[in-house]
């Protein structure tokens, strides 16, 4: 398959900056939520939804292929007071950075995460992806991704998209037993 890496840098990118824009400081995601399920289904996909947690299974889901969950988290911590720029105006700076609270953790893995799942179910795969953005990862919210997994198909692996440097993120540490 030909991928068009710059167009879909850019769509990513602009997707980035539109959850940047909305707060969705943990146990507030609900906007943030509503954009992206919207926009999952703007791509033709449907979607599924447990309070502020979005997902969504790759067509021709089949229970008997293995499934990887593509996992990430919406809701962001509180803006500190030493912010030298506005945390919900995304700013993307001539050295090609983007500023904006939730832009790294997680905002850019949701939408990496997001950009890969829709362009793998655009082709025949050997196993089933879903796709979730989960909430109150911050604050270890029984509301988050403990909440949905029991409404999941059977999951075999996960990539979690979370930016600690490839070590285990405890707050979530745990709480998927495969």
């Amino acid at each position: 398959m030909n991928y068009d890496i710059p167009g879909l840098t850019s769509e990513a990118i602009g997707l980035l900056k539109s959850l940047i824009s909305i707060p969705s400081i943990s146990r507030d995601e609900e906007k943030a939520a509503d954009f992206l399920q919207n926009h999952i289904e703007m791509q033709g996909m449907a979607t599924g939804r447990k309070g502020n947690n979005v997902w969504c299974l790759s067509p021709m889901f089949d229970l008997k292929k293995p499934t990887i969950l593509l996992n990430s988290h919406i809701d962001t911590v509180k803006p500190v007071n030493g912010w030298r720029k506005d945390p919900f105006a995304p700013t993307q700076e001539s050295n090609g950075k983007l500023y904006g609270l939730g832009s790294n953790d997680a905002g850019a893995s949701v939408v990496s995460l997001l950009q890969v799942f829709l362009q793998l179910c655009r082709t025949t795969q050997a196993y089933n992806l879903i796709y979730l953005a989960s909430c109150e990862e911050e604050v270890s919210g029984k509301d988050g991704i403990e909440s949905v997994l029991p409404e999941l198909p059977p999951i075999r692996f996960a990539i979690v998209g979370e930016p600690t440097e490839m070590q285990p993120a405890v707050a979530e540490k745990g709480l998927m037993v495969l």
